[in-house]
């Protein structure tokens, strides 16, 4: 298997075949290898009482692809089956490789299932399985879709234990179960890879989840520290501003009767739609109330089913321009290593890098 570094002539990396395709093998793996040689040191020296050998070499080497197998068949915890952050997107042959690189295994490959732990990188991952569902399902390969529900377990279980961004998963969750029904009462037009009753299993998991959201409950902490409502105005104030959904204005507003005086300011809501749509938008569907003022918030609303709104993320995929490379960009690793997330070969990294929205991830793959 080819392996893309500084120096692509490099040996590169030791790969075992499993019943779900070739796998990298990590240095986790190193405990399966001490266990092998512990067997082969055993196998060598146990011997019957008429000089034989207690275990052949073929029986050994089966025993030991099996360990491996029920190892990794076992590991059920993890995202399949890379740690890199990292992928070289190509879209042709080349001497150095074959094929071109498919959604699938981007998806595989780059590390999303700790993406969704970090805070600025949640929505993201949020967004990008939401686009997958309402448009890409079908394109992902049988390992690529087992990867996507695993990660979407992952989210769910977080959002049910922290019960943050209920409201995100409840609109993948509804465009995910859509697209489910259409594809298995389609069978047969379209192209499903895996057997129907998967897939049937997998939407009855869908509404499961979207059961268990529909259930949860806010709880009330109690504590003897400062809450929301002891904040001076002009910092709530300043706390909506920060927002850029209107959604999670309105539900902020339902906290408190401070927070609802404050969540209905036409200057907020003038802010909002100025920052999300141009003017030429407003033009076309002006909302006067009966004094002649505009009404922000209902054109805010109204502007919303007819234009996308802009994305904000903490932050994203990158691209680099130079390499071909598409890598997550450790920020920490960065300041500290200067380290800039994948083997850039470019005599200014920076430079060469490009943020990704979750859209663009998509068309990467569109050949």
């Amino acid at each position: 298997m080819p392996f893309l570094g500084q120096d692509w002539r490099s040996p590169g990396w030791s790969w075992i075949k499993t019943e779900d395709g070739w796998k990298r093998c990590e240095p986790w793996s190193q405990e399966l290898e001490r266990e092998n040689n512990q067997c082969n040191i055993s196998h060598s020296i146990i011997l019957n009482s008429e000089d034989e050998e207690i275990f052949n070499n073929e029986e050994h080497e089966y025993a030991s692809k099996k360990r491996k197998k029920d190892h990794f068949r076992n590991d059920t915890n993890t995202q399949c089956f890379y740690r890199e952050k990292w992928i070289y997107v190509h879209k042709e042959s080349t001497r150095e490789r074959h094929g071109y690189c498919t959604l699938g295994e981007a998806f595989n490959r780059l590390d999303f299932s700790s993406a969704i732990q970090d805070t600025r990188r949640f929505n993201y991952v949020v967004r990008l399985l939401q686009l997958i569902a309402k448009s890409q399902l079908t394109s992902l390969s049988g390992v690529a879709q087992k990867n996507y529900f695993h990660i979407l377990d992952k989210i769910v279980q977080k959002v049910l234990s922290d019960h943050q961004n209920p409201r995100l998963i409840k609109d993948l969750l509804q465009d995910l179960s859509s697209t489910l029904c259409i594809l298995i009462r389609g069978v047969g037009k379209s192209v499903l890879v895996g057997n129907i009753n998967i897939w049937i299993c997998r939407l009855e998991t869908v509404l499961s989840w979207q059961q268990q959201l529909q259930n949860l409950q806010m709880t009330k902490h109690v504590s003897g520290g400062l809450t929301l409502s002891d904040l001076p105005v002009h910092m709530l104030n300043n706390i909506l501003y920060r927002l850029s959904d209107g959604w999670d204005i309105v539900t902020l507003g339902q906290v408190t009767p401070t927070l609802a005086v404050l969540s209905e300011d036409r200057r907020l809501w003038k802010k909002l739609c100025q920052y999300h749509f141009a003017e030429k938008q407003f033009c076309r569907h002006l909302i006067l109330s009966e004094k002649g003022h505009i009404e922000w918030k209902l054109m805010y609303f109204a502007l919303q089913k007819y234009y996308p709104t802009k994305e904000q993320y903490g932050d994203t995929l990158h691209f680099c321009r130079h390499c071909s490379i598409l890598f997550w960009k450790d920020r920490r690793l960065a300041l500290l290593l200067e380290d800039s997330g994948h083997p850039c070969t470019a005599a200014d990294p920076d430079s060469c890098f490009t943020p990704v929205s979750p859209q663009h991830f998509i068309d990467l793959f569109k050949f």
